[in-house]
This record gives structure tokens, sequence and C-alpha cells, in this order.
């Protein structure tokens, strides 16, 4: 009962030309003071002198190492942490495990000060993001953007690219739904542009090597090798070298705890805060991955519509990896502008509510553990207290297991359907 009038509610926003229109602009105008606040917060004005370190400060800094020409440096730990009190006189446990492609993004935002450039990246990165959505949704987009809300909150919050990432995912959904060579080409960028964090487009490349989209396939391939040849000529081969190593210290660190892994939405940190060792977390993000995966195989087996199909891919992107944050969720915000019509003739207004239940958790729950840590045991404990359990993994692994029994639902009935049609031409006397 909970569920479904959770849906009825959230459903409101689009019940009507002017609803839909009040809830885009409060969510829009929320968003536009948030981005406001935190501007004025990375320019340490007045008494925000002091303040703590943020994932978009070691973005900063990586920009400016871009220019200085030693930036594989701070792949290393260590190194990094000098690097951050160099620049804001504190240091904060993020280690860096980009590849090149981003830091050679991103390296222009370091002509800028520091609030000036988050104000920059996060408005250009989350115009792209909503121009994109609102492409994908049409009506539905402010439900989208009520459901997404805690979502939006973190990532402005910490000045991360996940704004970025889903309107590229996004690009590559709307190019390859059209199957023309042209888009599927653009399609192919887009997904070369993942580069960036590569774990998060896993998902969409297996659904284009499912449907055997070749076109996009190969432009991508094209394009992260283009992209790496040209990271190698200006940073030089020792930058892999730097991010392989970045990248095996950071296994470990996910091994340890040291991450804040109650932000993370993945079913690894789900079980490793349960208790579960790491090993034992790893597999069963091994078998979450697997079914994601095989949510995607349904998916196009069973002949759904394109958008539905791409919908779920998109959905599962943030399911395959243990490393996934509570700020990769805008992604799923596609996945979910891409399978509401289907969901709202096939799915119960229990099972949307409940979907819709579940996004908003796994977006919300990091953040506000973090604002309780902060207003109660300091800011120093906020992202390193390891006793809080991963509530958002857990959220998305439910999401994943309901997306599933849709699926297995609907292929029960398409075969039930079919055999029906079957027996009533059998029963008919011939002619």
């Amino acid at each position: 009962m909970l569920a479904k009038g959770f849906a009825k509610t959230l459903e409101l926003a689009q019940s009507s030309e002017a609803k839909r229109t009040m809830y885009t602009r409060l969510v829009l105008g929320a968003v536009t003071i948030s981005v406001i606040a935190k501007t004025a917060w990375f320019s340490r004005l007045g008494s925000l002198e002091q303040r703590g370190l943020v994932d978009f400060d070691d973005f900063h800094i990586i920009a400016q190492r871009v220019w200085l020409g030693d930036v594989h440096q701070a792949y290393q730990l260590e190194r990094l942490l000098q690097m951050q009190i160099e620049a804001f006189g504190v240091s904060n446990f993020m280690p860096w495990t980009y590849p090149p492609q981003f830091s050679l993004l991103i390296a222009p935002f370091a002509l800028l000060p520091v609030g000036l450039a988050y104000l920059l990246f996060t408005a250009a990165t989350l115009v792209f993001f909503l121009t994109t959505l609102r492409s994908i949704a049409g009506n539905a987009f402010a439900l989208v953007l009520i459901v997404l809300f805690p979502a939006l909150a973190v990532t402005l919050t910490c000045g991360q690219n996940g704004f970025l990432t889903a309107g590229l995912i996004g690009l590559v959904c709307l190019n390859v739904e059209r199957r023309e060579t042209s888009n599927e080409v653009f399609a192919g960028l887009a997904l070369a542009a993942m580069v960036i964090k590569p774990h998060l487009a896993v998902a969409m490349a297996f659904y284009l090597l499912v449907t055997r989209r070749w076109v996009s396939l190969a432009t991508a391939a094209i394009g992260v090798l283009a992209s790496s040849v040209l990271c190698t000529a200006l940073f030089g081969p020792q930058i892999w070298t730097a991010l392989l190593g970045a990248v095996r210290d950071s296994a470990t660190y996910l091994e340890n705890g040291d991450y804040p892994l109650f932000r993370m939405i993945s079913v690894y940190a789900a079980l490793h805060t349960l208790g579960v060792s790491a090993t034992l977390a790893f597999w069963g993000q091994v078998v979450a991955a697997g079914l994601a995966l095989l949510a995607i195989v349904i998916a196009v087996l069973r002949k759904l519509p394109p958008r539905t199909a791409l919908g779920i891919a998109a959905l599962v992107s943030v399911m395959l990896s243990p490393y996934a944050y509570d700020y990769d969720l805008p992604i799923a915000g596609i996945g979910l502008a891409l399978l509401l019509p289907e969901l709202m003739r096939m799915a119960s207004s229990g099972e949307r509510g409940t979907i819709y239940g579940l996004i908003f958790i796994a977006g919300a729950y990091g953040m506000l553990q973090t604002a309780g840590l902060k207003a109660f045991a300091g800011p120093a404990e906020a992202t390193s207290h390891q006793l809080i359990p991963a509530i958002g993994g857990l959220a998305m692994a439910a999401l994943l297991a309901l997306v599933l029994r849709m699926l297995l639902r609907r292929q029960g009935a398409d075969q039930a359907a079919a055999s029906s049609v079957a027996d009533q031409r059998l029963s008919q006397p011939a002619k």
C-alpha cells in the first residue's frame, strides 16, 4: 500500500502540463540554489575558509599537475596527499584512479580559481545531462527529476562527474535507438568518451555487442585507442604504469574498507559492511553483475522494444562494478526515463513505487549518513567511519531483482499468449 501511494503521489507530477511545469521549476530552482551555495563553499568565502576537501578539489589539483607536467605522480597516494596540502593546507583520502583522458579533459579548469572552475564544470555538465534527460523522458521529465533529486544533490555537493557520465550514456541511447549509420557513429563516440569511467560503460558496450551494433563498437574502440595514443604522447608512457599501480592500490583500499563504503551502491559494499569477508563480497558482486548482464540478454532475446532494452542496460550500468558511488546514480535516471513507458504498461503501481523508492533511497542514504557524521562525530569521521552498512547497495540489489522479476513475468506472459494463439489456430476447422 505504501509503495502504491508513493507511486501515485510522484506520478501526479506528470498528470498535467501545469503540474509538470511547476515540479520541474521547483527541482531546477533547488538545484540552481545548490550550485550557487556550493560555488561560495568552494571559493572559501567568509567562514568557509577552513573547509574540508571533496572530489572536485582533487579535480582542480590534477588539472594543475597536467600543466606542471607531473600528473603521473598524482597516482601515488602519498604524493597526492602532499599536493592537497600544498594547494589547500589540508588533505583527505581521495586516491586518484582516473584514466589520463579525464586529466586531459579537466586541464583547462586549472586556469580558473577553484570556485569558478567548479561553477563552470558543474553548470556545463548539469546542462548537458538535463538536456539529454529531457530528450529521453519527454512528459516524464519532472517525475524523473523528483526521483533523482538526492542523486543530483550529492553530485552537486562533491562536484563529481556524474552528470557528464550520465549525459554520455544518454547520448549513446538516443543515437543507437535511431539505427542510422551516422547515429551509430555518434553513439560510438559517446561510448568512447566513457573511457573517463570505463567501469560504467561495460553494460552499454555489452548491449551493443548483443545487438550486433558493430559500427558503434568499432567507433568506440577507435576513439579509445586514439585518445590513449594522444595521452601517451602528452604524458609519456609512464602514465599507464602509474595508472595500473593506482588501480592495484585501490583494490587493496577497497578490500581493507578504507573507502567510505556506506556511500557506495554496489553489492560488494553492502555485503562487506554487513561483515562478509572481502573475498565472498567480491563473488557476491560477480553474481550480481552476471544477473545484471542476464537482464540485458533477456530483454534483447525477448525482443522487447529497443527503448526498454536500452533502459535496462542503462539502469544496470551502475550495478556491475564494486566501485560505484551514489554520485554515479544520474545514469540510473537515464534508465528510468527510458523504461517508464513500459513500466506504466507492465508494472503495477506498487512495483513502480518500489522502483522510485529504491533509486531515491540509494541516492539519499550516503548523503544523509555523511551529514549525520559531520554533525555528531565531526568532519574528520565523515568519510572514514566504516561501521555503517551500505544500504544503497542493498537498494540497488533489490532493484535488480525487481527488474528481473518483471522481465521473466513478461517472458511468461508472451509465451502464454503465443500458446493461446497457436491453440486457437489448431482448433479452427480446416477449410
